[in-house]
C-alpha cells in the first residue's frame, strides 16, 4: 500500500486512543469488517431526503440522546426512556409548531468522546483520560483506563441491541400517536411540563377521533421514522463498518444513519473530514465560535461539492454569549455561496460551567438563550432555523440547573449520573420543546402557543 502525497501532508488523526497492542486492534478491526452492518444504505438515503426538506425550510430536525452512552446503560428501560422523551418532544413540535419533525437519536453508537487532555491526574497519579466505553473504563485505575480494542466489539453489539429495540418501539405499536397519553402516565402528576403535555395530548386525541370519524386512519399515526447518529470519532471502527452499497456502488458508513464530525476534529485537511468526504451518508459538522466563514465554506466545498440538499448539516455550538455575533457571518456567507445546508443549534456544549462542588452543569436559561439567539439570527437573515441537537435522558436526573422543576446547584448531588457532560432530564426536555415550538411558530409567522 502506498501513501499519496495528499495523505502524507495531512496531520496525524486527532483524538485517537494510544492503543497499546496494534495487533489486537487489527484483529478487532478485521472482525468488525466481517460483522453485518448496523443500518442499511437505503435508510441513509431516506434520511438524506428528510434532511433535504430541513435544508429547504420544510421540516425541523430533533436530534437528541446521551452525551456518552455506556455499556451498562444499554438497557431496555434506558432506551425506552430516551426514545419516549424524543417522541414527546416531537409531538409537541409537530402539533404546537405545525412542522414535520425528523427524529434522530444521539443513540446506538455514541460510546466515544473527544477530550481536551490525554491524561487525568488525581492525588498525584496520572492515567489516560476516560474516552468513552468504546475505548476504556471510567474507573480511575491503570487497568480500567488502558485502551482496550475489545471494547470496540462491545460497542458494536450494544449498538445493535439498542437499534433493534428502537426499531421495535418505532414500528411495533409503542410509537403509535394514539399512545400519546401512555407515554405520559408516569410523569403528568408531578411535573408542570407533563401537565402541559397532557393538555396537548387531549387536543391530539380529539383531532384523531375527528379524523377516524371521517374514515381516515393514516399509516403515519401507527409508526414513526427514527434514525441513529453518533460522532465519527474512532476511525478504525468507522472504517471497518464502511461498506459498498450493492445498489449504487457508493460507500456508506453503516454504523449509523447520520455521522457528525466534532469541533475538535473538523480541520479541513484532517483525517476525519477526509473520511466523511468519502461516504454517502448524510454528514454533519459541529461549528464553534472560533470558526470563520472561510473555514465553513471550505468544509462545504469538501463535503458537499455538488450542493446537494440533505447531504450536509451544520451544527452551531456557539454558547449563549456568542451566538448572536459569531453565527450571523457564517449563515450569511454559506447562504451566499449557494450551499444548501441545514443549520442546527446545539445549545449544550457552549454553555457548560463547573460548580464549587466540582459538578459540571448547564443552566437551562443559558440553553434557552442560545436557542433564542439562534432563531433571532435566522429571522434577521430570512434563513431557516433547521433544528436542535440536545443532550438528554429520559430519567429524572439532576445534572442541569433550572427549568420548570427549578433544580438548583445544591440539587445536583441527588441524581448526577452522567458519564461525561450534564444532560437535560425529561421535564427540562419537554420545557424546551414547548418553548422552541413557540419560537418556530413566531419565526414562521404564526402565533406562539400559549
Amino acid at each position: 500500500m502506498t501513501v499519496s502525497s495528499q495523505q502524507a501532508s495531512r496531520p496525524l488523526p486527532l483524538q485517537q486512543p494510544d492503543w497499546p497492542d496494534p495487533d489486537r486492534l487489527g484483529a478487532v478491526v478485521r472482525r468488525l469488517e466481517q460483522l453485518p452492518p448496523l443500518v442499511f444504505a437505503g435508510e441513509c438515503d431516506q434520511l438524506r431526503d428528510r434532511l433535504a426538506a430541513v435544508a429547504r425550510g420544510e421540516a425541523f430536525l430533533l436530534q437528541g440522546g446521551d452525551c456518552a452512552e455506556t455499556f451498562a446503560g444499554a438497557t431496555a428501560d434506558s432506551t425506552r426512556g430516551k426514545l419516549r422523551t424524543l417522541l414527546q418532544m416531537a409531538v409537541v413540535l409537530t402539533y404546537a409548531a405545525s412542522v414535520p419533525v425528523v427524529k434522530v437519536g444521539r443513540m446506538a453508537g455514541q460510546f466515544a468522546k473527544p477530550r481536551s487532555a490525554a491524561t487525568e491526574v488525581r492525588d498525584g497519579t496520572e492515567l489516560p483520560v476516560y474516552r468513552g466505553d468504546a475505548v476504556n473504563g471510567i474507573e480511575f485505575t491503570a487497568a480500567a483506563r488502558t485502551p482496550d480494542p475489545g471494547r470496540l466489539l462491545e460497542a458494536y453489539h450494544c449498538s445493535a441491541a439498542t437499534l433493534n429495540l428502537c426499531r421495535a418501539f418505532a414500528s411495533g405499536g409503542y410509537a403509535d400517536l394514539r399512545q400519546v397519553h401512555a407515554w405520559n402516565q408516569d410523569f403528568v402528576a408531578g411535573s408542570p411540563a407533563g401537565q402541559r403535555y397532557e393538555r396537548l395530548a387531549e387536543e391530539i386525541d380529539r383531532a384523531i377521533a375527528f379524523m377516524h370519524a371521517c374514515g381516515a386512519d393514516p399509516e403515519e399515526f401507527r409508526a414513526v421514522e427514527f434514525y441513529s447518529s453518533h460522532e465519527a470519532l474512532l476511525l478504525p471502527y468507522e472504517r471497518a463498518l464502511t461498506r459498498t452499497d450493492s445498489r449504487t456502488g457508493g460507500r456508506y458508513d453503516l454504523s449509523a444513519h447520520l455521522l457528525w464530525i466534532g469541533e475538535r476534529t473538523r480541520a479541513p485537511a484532517g483525517d476525519h473530514i477526509e473520511f466523511a468526504r468519502g461516504i454517502r451518508n448524510p454528514v454533519a459538522v459541529k461549528i464553534g465560535p472560533s470558526a470563520s466563514p472561510a473555514d465553513v465554506l471550505a468544509l462545504a466545498d469538501i463535503l458537499d461539492p455538488d450542493r446537494e440538499p440533505g447531504r450536509l448539516t451544520l451544527i452551531a455550538r456557539m454558547g449563549a454569549r456568542r451566538v448572536r455575533d459569531a453565527l450571523p457571518p457564517l449563515v450569511e456567507q454559506v447562504a451566499a455561496s449557494g450551499a444548501r445546508v441545514a443549520w442546527i443549534c446545539d445549545p449544550m456544549h457552549g454553555n457548560t460551567t463547573e460548580t464549587a462542588s466540582g459538578h459540571k452543569t448547564r443552566h437551562f436559561d443559558d440553553v434557552l438563550d442560545e436557542v433564542t439567539g439562534f432563531f433571532e439570527v435566522h429571522r434577521a437573515l430570512a434563513t431557516h432555523p433547521g433544528g436542535i441537537h440536545i443532550e438528554l435522558t429520559g430519567d429524572d436526573v439532576t445534572e442541569c440547573t433550572g427549568g420548570g422543576q427549578h433544580i438548583t446547584e445544591s440539587d445536583l448531588r441527588h441524581r448526577y449520573e452522567t458519564a461525561c457532560d450534564p444532560r437535560l432530564n425529561r421535564s427540562q426536555s419537554l420545557d424546551l420543546a414547548f418553548l422552541v415550538a413557540g419560537m418556530y411558530r413566531q419565526h414562521s409567522g404564526g402565533v406562539p402557543p400559549g
